[in-house]
Order: structure tokens, then C-alpha cells, then sequence
């Protein structure tokens, strides 16, 4: 059995944190690494207010590349 803990407790964390332990230098160096091995990205720009949309595009598998959330747009 699995046991009953408060429903706040799992949606509660409402916080964007940094979890990466890199410095600048290293994605400076990174990117020049990407760029040498011809790394190309792709990404699909929403507007903030369309995230449900976003993510029923990448649920559904309609979604080429990287969802990218811009405020304001």
C-alpha cells in the first residue's frame, strides 16, 4: 500500500530553482562545442497564455523541438 499524505504537500512547490553547478565559462564553452558539431535546434514558440495548449501538442506527439513559453508575445 502506498500511504495517504496531504494533497498540498504534492502541488504545493510553486518555485523555479537552478539546479545546474555550472559556471559561465562552461556554457560559453559548451556553445562553442555545439556549434562546432552543427547542432541545430528546433523550437515551437507559445504565447504564455496558450501553456495547455503547448502541452497537449506535446502530449499528442504534435510537437517538433521544444515547446518555448514567451510572456508578452
Amino acid at each position: 500500500d502506498i500511504p495517504s499524505f496531504p494533497y498540498s504537500l504534492l502541488w504545493e512547490e510553486r518555485q523555479l530553482r537552478s539546479v545546474a553547478n555550472l559556471t559561465r565559462q562552461d556554457g560559453e564553452e559548451l556553445l562553442e562545442v555545439a556549434s562546432r558539431a552543427k547542432v541545430r535546434t528546433e523550437i515551437t514558440p507559445f504565447p504564455l497564455e496558450a501553456a495547455n495548449e503547448a502541452l497537449d501538442r506535446l502530449r499528442s506527439g504534435r510537437l517538433v523541438g521544444a515547446a518555448v513559453l514567451v510572456p508578452g508575445m
